[in-house]
């Protein structure tokens, strides 16, 4: 006689983990975003601190007296002098990126500089577009008699040298200030309150952040805002920051080595040609230069409206996972 087989319930499903309680601190989607952005403040801050204290340390064994004096300074709107500069503006935020990347288990490149699209087609068609939009704006002023040039400002071979240093002064440059303003920062207000806000909120702080430079002027500081705003087109229509990254040094290569001209109230060095301004200032841009000219937001808009026609599809994605139920890119 065969032995019946006792057949046991199955056992009970185990029910799901509810998901941490929102807090001040956490909501739906992890730390909130506002919480994350002080986060990488404050490892701004310290990367900062700890990149500055060698430095304080050296000056102050130098003017100790105890042993050889030790200087370091470089002086002027030069390209050396720029790219340190700049170059830690873009080092100091980029490391704090980083680290908020372990953090936040995600890949430096989702913050707007994926290394895989590194000096590709997007930064050169940008480098391109931004030099012929200085160039139009320039143009325009040239054509109701408001500037000319002048010739040559240098010769020889160090046409070649500086043509070379600047170029790679503004890339520095443009990679500095895009990822500043719209590579970390945009990213994470976007999870928080969406696209267009925040790229509204960090184009006022990039206005701000010029309110410093010599000479500059209200109007000129309404024109950093318009092109913060275009920085932040590119930004959503290609995806990454590359574009911009090359508009931004397309622009002040123009402006400040080829044809110059001030840069935000920032005289040129070393510049390829030498310019003349005449006519008001709403024509010339006064003191701050063709930035704050009436001319600058018509080319600015008609890029707008001609990337817009090309560049059809937003390509800003975030995941899924990090947009709440009432948020969009």
């Amino acid at each position: 006689m065969e032995k019946s087989e006792i057949l046991l319930p199955p056992p009970p499903p185990v029910p799901p983990v509810p998901p941490p309680p929102n807090t001040i601190f956490r909501g739906p989607n992890g730390i909130r975003a506002g919480w994350r952005v002080l986060i990488f403040l404050a490892l701004v801050a310290a990367t900062a601190l700890a990149i500055a204290i060698p430095f304080v340390l050296m000056r102050v064994l130098g003017k100790g007296g105890t042993g050889a004096q030790v200087s370091i300074g470089v002086s002027g709107f030069t390209p050396l002098g720029l790219s340190i500069s700049e170059g830690a503006l873009f080092l100091i935020p980029s490391i704090a990126a980083l680290i908020m990347a372990r953090i936040e288990r995600r890949k430096y490149g989702e913050y707007g500089l994926p290394f895989r699209s590194a000096f590709r087609k997007d930064l050169w068609i940008g480098t391109l577009v931004g030099f012929l939009s200085i160039s139009g704006c320039l143009l325009g002023i040239f054509a109701f008699h408001g500037f000319h040039l002048t010739g040559l400002a240098i010769h020889g071979s160090t046409i070649a040298s500086a043509t070379a240093a600047w170029g790679a002064t503004f890339v520095i440059v443009g990679l500095a200030e895009e990822f500043s303003f719209r590579g970390y920062l945009q990213f994470t207000l976007t999870t928080g309150m969406g696209f267009w806000p925040s790229a509204v909120l960090l184009s006022a702080l990039f206005g701000l952040a010029h309110r410093g430079n010599p000479g500059e002027s209200t109007f000129g500081l309404l024109s950093v805002v318009l092109f913060g705003l275009l920085f932040c087109l590119f930004l959503r229509r290609t995806g990454n920051l590359w574009w911009a990254v090359g508009f931004h040094a397309g622009w002040d290569w123009g402006q400040t080595f080829f044809y110059g001209v001030a840069d935000s109230g920032i005289a040129p060095y070393h510049n390829l040609f030498g310019s003349a301004f005449n006519g008001p200032r709403w024509l010339t841009g006064g003191t701050v230069g063709p930035e704050a000219s009436a001319f600058t937001p018509i080319v600015l808009v008609i890029v707008g409206i001609l990337f817009t026609r090309v560049y059809r599809e937003n390509r800003y994605q975030l995941r899924a996972s990090d947009l709440g139920p009432q948020t969009s890119t």
